[in-house]
């Protein structure tokens, strides 16, 4: 995809971080920009900030967990603009902490978000596009964390892994029948973004739960912290956009931001085809 003017995006997860700078990229590319988020002032802001800038919009708080909520947000962007161009599935959450310590709640929580707010898009979105018949791209926000796996993080590379084998096997099934569009899974490692805040994004029915031992845990203490101190120290964000948009005008699949983690990458993959197990030391040396 190379032509951008007056084409139509949608971006979830808008409120913030990448959405947020999606979306900026796409109305200074004279995009008509659809941006939905859990959270509505987050929400207008953005709105605010696209609209200023001379962009046509459409805001409309979307919980992605829910399916009815974003086949909604399909239609409303065809009533409004007629056709859809660019998807960026954004939506996303983190939790830290081993798997017999995670509150069910949580898995639900992050599952929710980060896989079936993926799926959702998809189902809502490529019958759209294929009866376009028109170029177009999807662009899945997954992390490096889908392509390799660290301790106490179980959830989260459970379901950037799981968006990454979606996104792979979406995109098989597009080429397979000729189809126009085209996709991208982006991974970035750690960027300046609001991710290590997103307890405040919460559906009621994720809240946290007081009286539950695994919040006065120090997995989960440590798992707050080391978010915090990871984000704070990530590559700018305001750089990203440029690399991710020349991506999708160059059909690039795999959108890697951060080279410094291509070796532990490759070692996963030459440790697997050489038979070695994985060795927790890894991270100590």
């Amino acid at each position: 995809m190379r032509e951008f003017k007056n084409k139509v995006a949608v971006i979830t997860g808008a409120g913030n971080g990448f959405g947020l700078e999606f979306a900026k990229e796409c109305a200074e590319r004279q995009m008509k920009v659809v941006i939905a988020d859990i959270e509505e002032d987050d929400l207008k802001n953005t709105e605010k900030i696209v609209k200023e800038m001379g962009a046509e919009t459409l805001a409309i708080v979307t919980d992605v967990s829910i399916y009815d909520e974003v086949k909604k947000l399909a239609d409303r962007t065809i009533e409004k603009f007629g056709s859809v161009d660019l998807l960026f599935n954004n939506a996303g959450v983190v939790v830290a902490g081993p798997v017999w310590e995670l509150p069910i709640r949580e898995w639900d929580w992050i599952m929710g978000s980060n896989v079936y707010g993926i799926i959702h898009g998809l189902k809502a979105f490529i019958p759209i596009m294929l009866k376009q018949d028109t170029p177009c791209h999807i662009v899945n926000s997954a992390s490096v964390a889908g392509l390799l796996t660290t301790q106490n993080m179980v959830a989260y590379h459970t379901t950037k892994h799981a968006s990454v084998a979606l996104t792979e096997s979406t995109n098989y099934s597009l080429q397979a029948i000729n189809s126009k569009i085209k996709m991208s899974v982006f991974c970035p490692g750690f960027v300046q973004t609001d991710l290590d805040n997103c307890d405040r994004h919460r559906p009621e029915r994720f809240k946290i739960d007081p009286n539950e031992p695994y919040y006065e845990s120090a997995a989960y203490k440590a798992g707050i912290e080391r978010g915090h101190y990871v984000i704070n120290n990530g590559m700018p964000i305001d750089s990203i956009r440029q690399s991710v948009f020349m991506a999708i005008e160059e059909e690039q699949f795999y959108i890697l931001t951060h080279p410094q983690y291509n070796l532990v990458i490759g070692k996963r993959v030459k440790d697997m085809l050489e038979g070695k197990n994985p060795d927790v030391s890894m991270f100590f040396n």
